[in-house]
């Protein structure tokens, strides 16, 4: 097996085919073996299941993944790697690889279609600058037990964060209603090469099987935790008067108590059941 991460193995396999890591697509090059290893064994691979792998690059976590899995399923975008990853993972007979943009996939179709009787997990080392839209996407398909990451570490601390604490904010409500964050471990930024500005972390989210919170109307949920995030140095009341301006001031106040809160509480100290309440009572108020 190719040591994808030897720098001194690689870069004449990438000179060869005039590879070059591109800022602009977020690409690093990892040069600490132990970092994907820990990433695949860590997120529970095993024989019983079935990855999809978002952006396999030159093919670390890939590999570490195919040694452990049933199936892999990699989607990449950059048809430069082709040629690389023929030899980096050629070898293995376990694994798919899709020339395509993840965003563009119908991921509950190709989880049913690529792995049929195992479990469905997601694993990737995520671009900075993309990794928003790719979490809600892996989350939003709801069909893996689990979604396992490398981020950048402040983006791990907030998926994971506290009501009430800084980091925490709408993004965190939306990880933890699908999912129970484990932050597993960091990654420094000498493991990679151009290094990094910032420190990377691996975090696990386990999917929810189901949600114990009563929500009557999921879009106005998320509507409410938006809006209460908006202002977050203000009063609650006033983040729900500018969301729902159907309400107005004395709305919002009526919304708020009626949950059974306090009149000046805000909106960055409440947790999701505290949202739920709060979007069930603006519901319940379009209904009468």
């Amino acid at each position: 097996m190719v040591n994808v991460c030897d720098i001194q193995v690689m870069k004449p396999l990438l000179a060869r085919h005039g590879f070059h890591f591109s800022k602009a697509k977020g690409q690093n090059f990892l040069i600490a073996p132990w970092v994907p290893q820990s990433i695949a064994e860590e997120a529970g691979v095993d024989e019983t299941a079935g990855v999809l792998e978002i952006g396999p690059g030159v093919g670390p976590l890939t590999q570490q993944l195919c040694l452990r899995a049933k199936k892999v399923c990699a989607v990449e975008l950059d048809e430069r790697l082709r040629p690389i990853l023929d030899v980096t993972v050629g070898e293995f007979d376990n694994l798919e690889i899709l020339w395509n943009d993840v965003l563009k996939l119908d991921i509950p179709a190709l989880v049913v279609e690529k792995f049929a009787g195992l479990r469905p997990m997601a694993c990737a080392n995520l671009p900075y600058y993309i990794t928003s839209p790719i979490l809600t996407a892996l989350l939003e398909a709801e069909c893996f037990d689990s979604v396992t990451v490398m981020v950048q570490k402040e983006v791990a601390q907030r998926m994971a964060a506290q009501p009430g604490t800084a980091d925490y904010g709408a993004f965190t409500v939306f990880c933890q209603y699908y999912a129970q964050p484990e932050l597993l471990f960091d990654v420094p930024a000498h493991c990679f090469l151009p290094q990094p500005k910032v420190t990377s972390a691996v975090i696990c989210l386990r999917v929810r099987k189901e949600r114990p919170w009563d929500i009557l109307d999921e879009k106005t949920f998320f509507r409410v935790v938006r809006a209460s995030f908006a202002m977050r140095r203000k009063k609650l009341s006033n983040g729900l008067a500018s969301g729902f301006p159907e309400l107005g001031k004395a709305g919002a106040a009526e919304v708020i108590a009626a949950a059974g809160l306090a009149e000046n509480v805000r909106g960055e100290t409440l947790g999701i059941p505290e949202f739920a309440k709060l979007a069930n009572e603006i519901v319940k108020r379009r209904e009468m």
